[in-house]
């Protein structure tokens, strides 16, 4: 016989992955000290980064992206995705031609996410 309640316990990795990760933001770490610090891809770390922002948490970046882009950059970027009827970065690498590349838009969408998140 077994137990009708069967209790499944994770170690909770991920959940301190991801703490450590919202720490060091709040600590305002350079994102390339943090993938080197962690052993990741850039791409990794930006996956990580969205999916908190996906999930509702809100991440303060602005001092990454001052680093790689200038107002101009932003602000074409804050009013494409403020228009955009959705948040797809391959649209926006179309739209843009050249101009950014993924990871820039990308990062500058988490940031987007974060400050228009209710």
């Amino acid at each position: 016989e077994r137990p009708d309640d069967v209790k499944l316990r994770t170690s909770g990795a991920k959940s301190a992955s991801k703490l450590s990760l919202i720490q060091n933001i709040d600590k305002k770490i350079p994102l390339d000290e943090i993938i080197n610090s962690k052993g990741v891809e850039f791409s990794q770390l930006l996956f990580e980064l969205e999916s908190i922002v996906f999930s509702g948490t809100k991440l303060n970046i602005d001092y990454y992206i001052n680093d790689i882009l200038d107002e101009d950059q932003q602000l074409d970027l804050h009013e494409y995705f403020i228009e955009a009827n959705n948040e797809d970065v391959s649209i926006a690498l179309q739209e843009f031609d050249g101009e950014f590349d993924e990871d820039e838009i990308r990062l500058y969408r988490i940031k987007f996410i974060s400050d228009i998140a209710n």
